[in-house]
Formats: C-alpha cells, structure tokens, sequence
C-alpha cells in the first residue's frame, strides 16, 4: 500500500516540475518579457533594467527557474503590477468560486448522467438508448460558448426566467446569495461534461451486464431491478470514478469559457484578464495550480478506485 502511494507521489511531483518548467519557459519567452508586462509599452530601458535586476530576471533562466520554486515552495506566488496585490491574494479570493462552480457542475452531471447512463444500458438498442445517445452526442459537440449563450437566449431574454449575469460578490456567500444567478452558468459546464459520463457508465454497465455474476444473481431469483442496480451499476462506476480525477483540467478550462461568458468572478476570468494584459505572474500561478490541481485529483481518483474495487491491487508489483 505505502509503497504504491510513494510511487504515486513521486510520479507525481515529476509531472509537476516538468509542467512548471515548461510553463516558466514559454512565458519567459513572452514578446517583450515579464518586464514590459509589468511597467508598460511606455517603459524605458533603464526602467526595464532595473526591473528584471530586481525581479532576477537579469540571471540565467535555470537559475531563475530555481529561484521561482524556491518562491513556490514558500507560498510567494509573485505580484501582480496590474491588480497591484499580491497574486497568493487573488487566487484566495478567485479559487473557491472556481471550485464552487466545478464542484457544481460536476454533481450535477454525476446525478444526471448516472441514471441516463443506466438507462441507455438496460434499453441497449432501443429508442430510449437511441434518443439518450443523440441528445448527448449533440450536447458534447456543441461549443460551450454556444451552449451558453443559448441558454441566455431561451432563459434569460426570451423568457426571464434566469439572470443572464452569474452572481457577484466578494466572498463564498455573497455568490450562494444570489443562487439563481448560478443555475445558467452550472447547467452550461454540467451540460457540456454530462455527455461524457453517460457514455462511460453505459459503456461499463453493458460490459458488467453481461457477466457471469449478473446472470448468477438473475438465476437466486433477485428482480431484474435489484440486479441492475447493486450489482451492475454499482460495479460499473468504477471507471466514473478515474475519469472525475482526469476531468479537473476540462472543468477548468470549461469553466474559464463560463467565467467570461457570465462574467462570474472567479480564476477562468481572472486567468482570461490575465492573457489580455499579459500579467506573467498571475498567469505562471494559474497554470502551476491546475496542474497541481490535476495531479491531486489523479492521485485521489486512483486511491478511491483502489479503495472501492477490491481487485485493485495496491502491493508495490501494482
């Protein structure tokens, strides 16, 4: 057990330094640099000298590099000239409403998509299957920022049924306050992630169907009910699982496209403001935090996979 976990680990961290290195490498080479950035097109060259002296920016870039996890390390995250605050600030404030609106989105979907997915198996071939199948294909192939602003459309200008603004507010509360504001921008991301889960767990449920198990418990007399679901899906949201830890990286990205649609105040709007003015710290901690964000999230889906499927093994020849 220990042992798969430090392999985990260190795997981990690997993919960590190299996404860090790579993304501290490609804004390094920014036109202009972090300094321009920072001080302005009107900055002259002794300005911007004196600004990459003291920002380190003078020295090799291994040696940059090093210093920047040595800052990492400590929680310096770097400053932001542009909203003038420390970055590790902003991400307090932007981060949990990010998270906020992923978690959301992805319970949503979860709830939604297990059932449909359910469905889709047990009516394999079927109208239901049918219908279910072209509904979600046509929701995974449609633009998130054409999903959402039709459903600006239909709930916000057509009917008034929605606000077409996602809340506003400085802290946590403030958001859930206004909780309608929040239906539009979550049912935008949940819509645009809920195809792939019905795919997957129709996918796992068909293959789990046709085990020697099912026809097992079909033949002690169990109703076809109870069968499908403790036994059949049950097992079949094992790979649902793996795939909630992979899917971090798509709900950020999702949710950078939502922020700036709904103006909802949290990191994909801060991120997008961050490339219009190309605020190289706020963008080198963004990238640095969903990668970790990632590969947490990695390591959690493998953990709770091995936890719930006891023929996971977890010895160190795993």
């Amino acid at each position: 057990m220990w042992q798969y976990i430090l392999r985990r680990t260190g795997q981990a961290m690997v993919v960590i330094i190299l996404v860090t290195f790579l993304t501290f490498l490609l804004l390094h080479n920014l036109p202009g640099g972090a300094a321009r950035s920072a001080l302005g097109l009107d900055a002259t060259p002794a300005q911007i000298d004196a600004y990459n002296e003291q920002m380190g920016y003078d020295k090799p870039f291994l040696i940059q590099y090093m210093m920047y996890l040595g800052r990492l390390a400590s929680g310096d995250l770097g400053f932001s000239f542009q909203q003038n605050q420390p970055v590790a600030d902003l991400i307090v404030q932007r981060l949990p409403k990010t998270m906020l609106l992923s978690f959301l989105a992805a319970f949503v979907a979860l709830v939604v998509s297990i059932p449909l997915g359910a469905i889709q198996a047990v009516t394999r071939g079927k109208v239901p299957d049918y219908f279910v199948t072209a509904v979600a294909l046509f929701a995974y192939a449609t633009p998130l920022f054409f999903l959402g602003m039709l459903l600006i459309v239909l709930f916000s200008q057509t009917t008034s049924l929605l606000p077409p603004q996602a809340p506003q507010g400085f802290g946590l509360g403030e958001i859930l306050a206004d909780w309608p504001g929040l239906i539009l921008p979550v049912a935008t991301l949940a819509i645009a992630t809920l195809a792939a889960y019905t795919r997957y767990v129709r996918s796992s449920m068909i293959d789990n169907l046709q085990e020697n198990y099912i026809r097992t418990a079909k033949a002690k007399g169990l109703s076809g009910g109870r069968v499908v679901v403790r036994h059949a899906l049950r097992n079949s949201l094992f790979p649902v699982i793996s795939l909630l830890g992979m899917y971090i990286p798509a709900l950020f990205s999702g949710a950078l496209v939502v922020e700036q649609l709904f103006n909802y105040p949290g990191m994909g709007l801060m991120f997008w403001q961050a490339t219009q003015t190309r605020d190289f710290p706020i963008l080198l901690a963004t990238t640095t935090i969903v990668a970790l964000a990632t590969v947490i999230g990695s390591l959690l889906a493998d953990f709770a996979y091995a936890v719930a499927d006891p023929r996971v093994r977890l010895s160190g020849d795993s």
